[in-house]
């Protein structure tokens, strides 16, 4: 047994001040991780080489779940990702159901994002922005869905507008993000209705998509690190 152990004392701080390093360290590479795995996934969907697509996208979400696990992500966070890899898993899958798991997915990640931003105030002037591109999306996709979609369509791109509704709540760099997320699953509804694309859709889809996650996690995590700031600290010499 320890010194520390055996006196009931914290460790000495040159200790915590490794683990901090270490953590930042291990951080940088996790972050470093998922660039290199987005570029190649994006560069992949430019080439139209389906096989690196298919090995780059599921590596994404859990590189950034490890580096905001490095920065003291809020647990609701890390859930929120991680879904959202369950849903990036499930639509590599060309089937309907698999659209419908990964919708499914991406749902209770949004449920976990509305939590996580809380009560905070947010723009009503931007709530109803939102009310009114809900409605008139909705709207216009809704002859062009297949039957069995209009429905829960309908019921997640609610949820969504209301996740990036209520991201504002956190700054300017999450309502950002939220943006961006709505962006991108309106993107694929586009896809799904059959409407004209842009050229290389999956890209745009992947790239706002990619932003949008990157930008709620480092804004989520660092209001996490602002609200630990200032808390007396246990560590001793």
């Amino acid at each position: 047994m320890s010194t520390a152990e055996s006196t009931g004392r914290p460790g000495p701080s040159w200790a915590a001040h490794g683990a901090a390093a270490g953590r930042e360290r291990l951080g940088r590479v996790a972050l470093g991780s998922f660039a290199v795995a987005a570029a190649a996934d994006l560069g992949s969907l430019l080439a139209d080489w389906h096989l690196g697509h298919v090995i780059a996208k599921p590596l994404l979400m859990p590189l950034l779940v490890a580096y905001v696990i490095t920065r003291g992500a809020p647990r609701l966070l890390v859930a929120a990702l991680l879904f959202g890899w369950g849903g990036d898993l499930a639509l590599l899958f060309d089937a309907e159901a698999a659209f419908l798991v990964g919708m499914g997915s991406f749902a209770v990640g949004h449920v976990c994002y509305l939590v996580l931003f809380g009560k905070r105030p947010a723009n009503a002037l931007l709530g109803g922005a939102y009310v009114l591109a809900l409605l008139g999306t909705v709207a216009l996709l809704w002859p062009d869905l297949p039957a069995y979609l209009r429905i829960p369509v309908a019921g997640y791109s609610l949820l969504l507008t209301a996740m990036a509704f209520r991201s504002s709540a956190l700054g300017l760099r999450a309502g950002i993000g939220g943006a961006l997320f709505l962006l991108s699953d309106t993107l694929i509804a586009t896809g799904v209705a059959a409407w004209p694309q842009l050229p290389r859709p999956d890209f745009w889809i992947m790239a706002t998509y990619l932003a949008a996650q990157y930008l709620l996690a480092t804004a989520a995590t660092d209001r996490e690190s602002r609200r630990t700031v200032g808390r007396p600290s246990v560590v001793q010499d």
